[in-house]
């Protein structure tokens, strides 16, 4: 959108974890006002009309009617923690959130560096969105601790990380599916 610039492109002013997303990791988005090019949001417009907050949670009138359905569904990235996300980033400060961040966006990145077999992208970007952060860590502990590790292949390892975190997950109740519109 034109005249929309945001300087943290990992964390957008409606709440999603851009920097966890696979359309922004492949560099196919630049993220929430990411320059140029960037497409159409109404969030963003109306940011730019009440003196540009930087995230929604900041407004005045913040939960207002475009939350009322936004989350029914899903894109290229889950939609289900934006508000306990934004939630989050206002009482421990979006450095502290930042940091979070920048922590799964590494545990993310080794995953796909070593246990992607070209199917799993998916699934580990909404592990890593929708999952604690401690939950994560013990996932790939676990991972790192088995033996066998450099004995199993591409898709073993694949497997065996896409079932220890639907395995994490399910303990708390979260699918790992993306809630496609119908």
């Amino acid at each position: 959108m034109k005249g929309f610039i945001r300087q943290n492109q990992l964390f957008a002013l409606c709440g999603l974890n851009c920097g966890l997303c696979p359309m922004f990791l492949s560099k196919h988005c630049p993220g929430c006002g990411g320059g140029e090019g960037n497409q159409t949001c109404r969030i963003a417009r109306c940011s730019m009309e009440h003196d540009g907050v930087e995230y929604c949670f900041q407004c005045g009138v913040y939960p207002c009617l475009k939350y009322e359905h936004i989350d029914d569904f899903d894109s290229f990235i889950t939609h289900r923690n934006r508000r306990s996300d934004m939630k989050k980033a206002q009482q421990i400060g979006m450095e502290a959130y930042n940091a979070e961040q920048a922590e799964k966006a590494h545990i993310l990145e080794v995953l796909l560096a070593n246990y992607n077999d070209g199917r799993r992208k998916t699934l580990f970007c909404v592990a890593v969105n929708l999952m604690e952060l401690q939950e994560l860590q013990e996932v790939l502990r676990q991972m790192e601790c088995r033996a066998d590790l450099e004995t199993l292949t591409l898709k073993e390892r694949s497997a065996l990380a896409a079932g220890l975190l639907q395995t994490a997950a399910a303990k708390n109740n979260i699918d790992l599916k993306l809630r496609k519109k119908k």
